[in-house]
Protein backbone atom coordinates (compact mmCIF):
# COMPACT_ATOMS: atom_id res chain seq x y z
CA UNK A 1 0.00 0.00 0.00
CA UNK A 2 1.48 3.41 -1.20
CA UNK A 3 2.19 6.04 1.85
CA UNK A 4 1.76 9.95 0.67
CA UNK A 5 2.92 12.50 2.48
CA UNK A 6 0.26 15.31 2.61
CA UNK A 7 1.92 17.46 4.96
CA UNK A 8 5.50 18.08 5.83
CA UNK A 9 5.82 19.99 8.81
CA UNK A 10 4.33 22.50 11.51
CA UNK A 11 3.04 25.88 9.70
CA UNK A 12 3.83 25.11 6.37
CA UNK A 13 1.10 25.04 3.58
CA UNK A 14 -0.87 21.84 2.86
CA UNK A 15 0.86 20.64 -0.18
CA UNK A 16 -0.15 17.46 -2.04
CA UNK A 17 1.80 16.08 -5.59
CA UNK A 18 2.72 19.56 -6.15
CA UNK A 19 -0.39 21.29 -5.73
CA UNK A 20 -0.67 23.58 -3.07
CA UNK A 21 -3.25 25.57 -0.78
CA UNK A 22 -6.46 26.67 -2.35
CA UNK A 23 -5.22 24.51 -5.99
CA UNK A 24 -5.87 21.20 -3.77
CA UNK A 25 -9.30 22.68 -3.10
CA UNK A 26 -10.52 23.64 -6.29
CA UNK A 27 -8.83 20.43 -7.89
CA UNK A 28 -10.46 18.14 -5.57
CA UNK A 29 -14.01 20.17 -5.87
CA UNK A 30 -13.34 19.68 -9.69
CA UNK A 31 -13.16 16.05 -10.02
CA UNK A 32 -15.83 16.04 -7.11
CA UNK A 33 -18.18 17.93 -9.39
CA UNK A 34 -17.20 15.72 -12.59
CA UNK A 35 -18.32 12.42 -11.21
CA UNK A 36 -21.34 13.82 -10.14
CA UNK A 37 -21.81 15.40 -13.80
CA UNK A 38 -21.25 11.85 -15.49
CA UNK A 39 -23.15 10.07 -12.96
CA UNK A 40 -26.19 12.50 -13.59
CA UNK A 41 -25.70 12.18 -17.77
CA UNK A 42 -25.88 8.30 -16.94
CA UNK A 43 -28.69 8.36 -15.04
CA UNK A 44 -30.80 10.32 -17.11
CA UNK A 45 -29.55 7.56 -20.26
CA UNK A 46 -26.68 9.46 -22.18
CA UNK A 47 -24.21 6.69 -23.81
CA UNK A 48 -21.56 4.92 -21.88
CA UNK A 49 -18.88 5.53 -24.24
CA UNK A 50 -20.30 9.35 -24.29
CA UNK A 51 -20.17 9.94 -20.52
CA UNK A 52 -16.48 8.11 -20.06
CA UNK A 53 -15.44 10.43 -22.63
CA UNK A 54 -16.71 13.49 -20.86
CA UNK A 55 -15.53 12.82 -17.74
CA UNK A 56 -11.61 11.56 -19.44
CA UNK A 57 -11.78 15.36 -21.40
CA UNK A 58 -13.55 17.21 -18.50
CA UNK A 59 -10.59 15.67 -15.79
CA UNK A 60 -7.96 16.24 -17.79
CA UNK A 61 -8.92 20.06 -18.88
CA UNK A 62 -9.17 20.20 -15.22
CA UNK A 63 -5.76 18.89 -13.84
CA UNK A 64 -4.05 20.84 -16.35
CA UNK A 65 -5.91 24.01 -15.63
CA UNK A 66 -5.25 23.34 -12.29
CA UNK A 67 -1.76 22.73 -12.74
CA UNK A 68 -1.00 25.39 -14.74
CA UNK A 69 -2.51 28.14 -12.49
CA UNK A 70 -0.44 27.04 -9.03
CA UNK A 71 2.52 27.40 -11.31
CA UNK A 72 1.41 30.90 -12.69
CA UNK A 73 0.14 32.34 -9.79
CA UNK A 74 1.59 30.17 -6.63
CA UNK A 75 0.60 29.86 -3.23
CA UNK A 76 -1.46 32.87 -2.71
CA UNK A 77 -1.82 33.77 -5.98
CA UNK A 78 -5.11 33.59 -6.89
CA UNK A 79 -5.98 35.35 -3.59
CA UNK A 80 -4.18 38.76 -4.76
CA UNK A 81 -5.80 38.44 -7.63
CA UNK A 82 -8.94 38.84 -5.97
CA UNK A 83 -8.09 41.77 -3.92
CA UNK A 84 -6.65 43.47 -6.90
CA UNK A 85 -10.05 43.27 -8.56
CA UNK A 86 -11.99 44.56 -5.40
CA UNK A 87 -9.11 47.65 -4.81
CA UNK A 88 -10.30 50.91 -6.53
CA UNK A 89 -8.76 52.34 -9.09
CA UNK A 90 -8.35 55.64 -8.02
CA UNK A 91 -9.05 57.47 -5.08
CA UNK A 92 -11.27 60.95 -4.99
CA UNK A 93 -10.09 63.78 -2.34
CA UNK A 94 -11.04 67.15 -2.19
CA UNK A 95 -14.95 66.73 -2.44
CA UNK A 96 -17.29 67.11 -0.16
CA UNK A 97 -18.10 64.32 1.85
CA UNK A 98 -22.07 65.12 1.03
CA UNK A 99 -21.39 64.77 -2.42
CA UNK A 100 -20.45 60.95 -2.14
CA UNK A 101 -23.81 60.12 -0.86
CA UNK A 102 -26.64 59.73 -2.56
CA UNK A 103 -30.06 60.63 -1.23
CA UNK A 104 -33.08 58.27 -2.22
CA UNK A 105 -35.62 61.86 -0.68
CA UNK A 106 -37.41 64.04 -3.46
CA UNK A 107 -37.49 67.10 -2.94
CA UNK A 108 -40.38 68.81 -2.05
CA UNK A 109 -42.01 70.93 -4.87
CA UNK A 110 -43.73 74.40 -3.99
Amino acid sequence: MNKYNINKGIGRTVEFKGLKAQYLFIFAGGLLGILVLIMILYIAGISSFACIGLGVGGASILVWQTFALNRKHGEHGLMKLAARKRHPKYITSGRKPGRFIRSNLKKEQP
